[in-house]
């Protein structure tokens, strides 16, 4: 599945352009389409369950940090439904120094 995919599919479950996807693709513009996609790149998921997810996920990243010895969770050790942020060249060039 693509991003544009995954996309169309969150704006319908979120109840934009239709109740589905061809509905939505048939009512929605291209440049509407590259707002939404704008804005969820800028400010997250639609999805009010995989907000919620991702908060209480940080927060169990925390405190599991905090009361571990090495320290060494990520957030997606408990939410298993997000992506790893990608890691840039420069990140990945700092771990190897």
């Amino acid at each position: 599945m693509t991003d544009e995919d995954e996309l169309w599919h969150e704006l319908v479950l979120s109840g934009v352009g239709g109740r589905t996807i061809a509905e939505a693709q048939e009512r929605i513009s291209y440049q509407e389409f590259i707002a939404w996609a704008r804005y969820r790149a800028k400010r997250g998921s639609l999805n009010v369950g995989m907000r919620v997810e991702r908060g209480t996920a940080l927060l169990a990243t925390l405190y599991a940090n905090a009361h571990s010895k090495n320290g060494g969770y990520k957030i997606s050790d408990f939410a298993p439904y997000h992506d790893e942020p990608v890691m840039t060249l420069e990140q990945a060039m700092e771990q190897w120094s």
